[in-house]
């Protein structure tokens, strides 16, 4: 009886030393994240202080071009022109 148990043990021992050097199995594929900017905007402060000098020189132009604008009717006002 206690050889029949030994030999029994010894099989579970030998199949779990195979089943642990047996060749892995390969990782399954994972899905790629799906980009946040697609779903939801998102304000950075990169883009923030990037944008910043852009709005800025909008602003700035539109300026210029109205005082542009007035200095001409000024002009054409005083030359009758």
């Amino acid at each position: 009886m206690r050889g029949a148990k030994l030999m029994v043990s010894m099989s579970l021992l030998a199949a779990c030393v195979i089943a642990a050097c047996s060749k892995p199995e390969p990782p399954e594929k994972e899905r790629p994240p799906e980009p946040k900017a697609a779903s939801e905007p998102r304000h950075t402060e990169l883009r923030d202080a990037i944008q910043a000098p852009i709005d800025k020189a909008k602003s700035v132009e539109k300026t210029t071009l109205d005082a542009a604008e007035q200095q001409r009717a000024e002009i054409d006002a005083q030359t009758g022109g």
